[in-house]
């Protein structure tokens, strides 16, 4: 009985509390009130669209519940509280509470990144729930030794460097239900794995260099983890976003479009898009590419190119990402040399559609004369493949049983599909030689359904061109399918040749975190100033600036101006550039790769200058400024010269029988191309 009065007397003391609280709140209310509905449009011309986005509100505040959660009730000063205080459309109120405005304390020292060494926190970290989930799981664990042996070598060659740690989310957009995450089901069924290869290591590597990560695979995590508002999306976060990066793919990047509102647009400098094929800046640059016809269904981002990260270096424009293979220890390779079988190949792909190519019959007619043949396509019990029956097929293999079997082989053999995927890198590591189709024409999105709507003119001038561009003979033969004689004498040479295991540096576990370790240290988008807009006319008297280019000793190229300031934090260091002019119909990419070099967009400013054409002894009768993805380059027949306007247009890509183009080349790591040789 005595609890039961304490109880009641608690509930009294209560409900008395709450009248006064509510009082108060009235008179309060009353005042504010009375300030509400005195409020006015400001006319401020530093906040020039105010006035209509309080009309907007005015017609559409109940169009999405953000509004209210964030206080908008349909009064004139709801709307401009909302536009004042969470977006920045109008100048705050006067007589608000100003505590915002109040400088904010000094920020922490931040942590620093420590190498890490057990891979269990990371697997828990990614979760469960999904077969996707599973196999990435199930190869950073057979990946771990290698990925903690290539941790500490880079920890010694980087001596107790300094390095931030970094708070990190990583949102595979492709296996969210949302998307339609139409991997997670094929994963036992031969369906491509090349994404999910990748994002595993990923995931390892950042993990490993010591950063902070959340991992997300589903829409609600992903709005719970950036602090979305309830709502449809038309809001910006309800806090500062968390994340100094966030690692996505397309699918992820318009989930993150349509869910952060204003906030998109201010924090996707943070954002790294994780990007198969590539998207060249002619794709990127939303109003360019609508003009010109460039326009898809995944580019027209306006991101900086180099924020998407590509499985291959074939887009320079782009930051090159990577995977990793496995690497032989010297016992394993010693086995795979004295175990080969000359007369053994494996077929590359494991879905039963690769077997439907027309025209392959001629030439597996030949293969077949000389070699057993072997494939790895997946088949349910009752309705085996449509391979022919001189092919030993062993179904889908688990991937120890998958290598085991390109350790025996000497060939693994490729029909013209899928494109550039992991599965040759791993063959020739494991001592095969890989063989390929040249396509002539090459594929592109002019003439080739898979590339087409994809953001990139690239033309794919085989199955695998890394392969074929970067690692060449004899680890790689790329041959005419169509030609009987070439495709029989490349079959003979072949297994006729011996060939040690090989894996390009770039590919191994050190390689990739070495890579990954600069961009994070390095690729800041969000404090990266732009180029200087085009100068205005200037009088006779005034003096260019001197130049920071130089004619190199032979006078064939320009350089870094001996004399010239260098910038102590510009990366890559500006005394890798070297600058050539194209030949008409040449790229910049393929213009630095006959000199050895490699193409680096970031140099394009420096480019872009009048007095670089005079330093080339190129005559201009004119110098126009314009927006094109070419640009800057000359069109010598008429002696016009064209800089760039734009600066998100600088491209390596693209070529015209017009034009002969300004190409920012750059020197690279053996076999590291994504760095120069002093960007570590």
């Amino acid at each position: 009985m005595e609890r039961i009065q304490a109880i009641a007397q608690n509930v009294s003391d209560i409900a008395i509390k709450v009248d006064q609280i509510l009082r108060n709140s009235l008179l309060n209310g009353k005042v504010l009130e009375g300030r509400r509905d005195q409020c006015e449009v400001p006319r401020d011309p530093k906040y020039p669209d105010c006035a209509g986005k309080v009309e907007w509100m005015r017609a559409r505040w109940t169009s999405d519940p953000c509004y209210a959660f964030f206080g908008v009730d349909g009064t004139e000063c709801s709307f401009l509280i909302y536009l004042s205080e969470v977006e920045w459309f109008c100048p705050p109120l006067p007589w608000r509470n100003r505590t915002a405005a109040l400088p904010s304390p000094p920020p922490l020292p931040r942590v620093q990144a420590a190498f890490q060494s057990d891979l269990a926190r990371l697997l828990e970290l990614i979760g469960t729930g999904k077969e996707s989930l599973s196999f990435m799981k199930k190869r950073i664990r057979h990946l771990a030794q290698q990925w903690l042996r290539a941790a500490r070598r880079l920890e010694q060659k980087l001596k107790g460097r300094q390095r931030d740690q970094k708070h990190i989310l990583i949102h595979i957009g492709f296996l969210t239900e949302e998307s339609g995450d139409v991997f997670s089901p094929r994963v036992l069924k031969g369906g491509p794995l090349g994404e999910m290869v990748q994002w595993a290591d990923i995931l390892a590597a950042l993990f490993l260099l010591g950063h902070s990560l959340r991992v997300t695979v589903s829409l609600k995590d992903l709005q719970s983890h950036l602090g979305v508002p309830p709502g449809r999306g038309n809001c910006p976060l309800t806090n500062p976003l968390p994340f100094d990066l966030i690692y996505t793919d397309y699918h992820g990047l318009q989930q993150m479009k349509q869910h952060m509102g204003l906030s998109f647009k201010k924090y996707r400098c943070r954002v790294r898009v994780i990007d198969t094929f590539g998207t060249e800046p002619a794709y990127n640059h939303e109003e360019y590419a609508t003009l010109r016809g460039y326009r898809t269904n995944w580019g027209y981002w306006n991101l900086q190119p180099t924020q998407f990260m590509t499985m291959f270096p074939h887009t320079p424009d782009n930051s090159f990402m990577g995977f990793v293979s496995e690497e032989l220890n010297k016992t394993e390779r010693q086995f795979i040399k004295s175990n080969k079988v000359s007369s053994m190949a494996v077929v590359y792909g494991k879905e039963a559609s690769i077997w439907k190519v027309g025209g392959k019959e001629k030439f597996l007619a030949i293969l077949n004369k000389y070699m057993e043949i072997h494939g790895t396509v997946y088949y349910e019990t009752q309705r085996p493949p449509e391979v022919p029956a001189f092919v030993k097929n062993h179904g889908l293999l688990p991937q120890h049983e998958f290598q085991q079997l390109l350790r025996k082989a000497k060939l693994f053999i490729g029909f013209g599909f899928p494109y550039e995927g992991p599965a040759p890198l791993e063959a020739i590591a494991n001592g095969c030689v890989f063989l390929q189709a040249r396509f002539n024409p090459p594929h592109s999105s002019l003439n080739h359904e898979f590339f087409r709507g994809k953001p990139t003119s690239r033309e794919v001038s085989s199955q695998h061109p890394y392969a074929e561009d970067f690692i060449g003979k004899p680890h790689v033969w790329t041959v005419d399918y169509n030609n009987s004689e070439e495709f029989e004498a490349a079959i003979k040479t072949i297994m006729r040749t011996q060939v040690d295991p090989y894996l390009p540096y770039e590919y191994t576990c050190e390689g990739m975190l070495e890579r990954i370790h600069a961009y994070i240290q390095h690729q800041d988008f969000c404090t990266t100033s732009s180029p200087p807009l085009p100068p205005k006319a200037k009088s006779p008297a005034m003096q260019s600036p001197p130049s920071l280019l130089a004619l190199s000793p032979n006078a064939t190229h320009l350089v870094w101006s001996p004399s010239a300031r260098r910038d102590p934090h510009a990366w890559p260091p500006v005394d890798s550039l070297q600058v050539w002019v194209s030949e008409t119909q040449h790229a910049c990419t393929e213009t630095c790769r006959q000199h050895g070099l490699v193409c680096e967009p970031t140099f394009f400013r420096f480019l872009n200058k009048k007095e670089v054409f005079l330093q080339l002894s190129i005559t201009c009768d004119s110098t126009e400024y314009e927006m094109n993805h070419l640009y800057p380059a000359v069109a010598e027949n008429v002696h016009e010269c064209y800089l760039q306007k734009e600066p998100l247009l600088f491209s390596c890509a693209g070529y015209n029988t017009k034009y002969r183009r300004l190409c920012p080349c750059r020197d690279y790591r053996k076999g590291q191309v994504a760095l120069c040789r002093d960007c570590l």
